[in-house]
């Protein structure tokens, strides 16, 4: 990669290289450049459990009330259930009462990718893990100020690492992501 110029999407990804994205470490507060996690259908069933299977490759949703964190408090970092990207920290999920795990902002907005979801008879927007492609949930524009989003998350998508926290205060990655525009 060294004297090639590199241009950056929206999402992260690398025009130059698009099996490369941008991803941030919650733990270090820093952007690498990371390879792309790619597989099939029958690869991800054989590392998955069957209910991440379902909801992250499938893209189902898990009941409302039934996943491991709509009601977890503790603090600590959600990463990715299929390739361990941080997606979001506990400073930021709050409970929507919707009895999915409700996150107000994720750790950097590299780690996730949003495409329009028209199934079921609704207009919504898909959350996406960056690096993998899972299916994470939906976000909405009626969560608390001052970002106003709720991320809805499925639990089966996501793994809970107690303890971990971010490397940088919020206004620090404020500020960084506003520099990685």
């Amino acid at each position: 990669m060294e004297g090639k110029a590199v241009h950056m999407s929206m999402n992260g990804s690398h025009d130059a290289y698009p099996d490369m994205v941008r991803i941030y470490h919650a733990d270090s507060g820093n952007l690498t450049l990371e390879t792309r996690v790619i597989k099939t259908l029958a690869e991800w069933e054989s590392v998955l459990t069957p209910i991440q299977f379902s909801v992250a490759r499938l893209k189902c949703s898990e009941p409302p009330f039934s996943g491991a964190y709509h009601d977890l408090h503790n603090r600590g970092i959600y990463r990715c259930a299929c390739c361990g990207t941080d997606l979001f920290s506990s400073e930021t999920k709050f409970d929507s009462g919707t009895g999915w795990p409700s996150f107000s902002e994720p750790v950097h907005r590299n780690n996730v990718t949003f495409r329009e979801d028209l199934t079921h008879g609704m207009v919504r927007t898909e959350v996406l893990c960056t690096r993998c492609d899972a299916h994470l949930g939906h976000v909405f524009d009626d969560g608390p100020l001052p970002a106003g989003t709720r991320y809805c998350m499925n639990s089966a998508s996501l793994i809970f690492i107690p303890g971990a926290v971010l490397g940088n205060t919020r206004e620090q990655r404020k500020s960084k992501q506003d520099r990685t525009q």
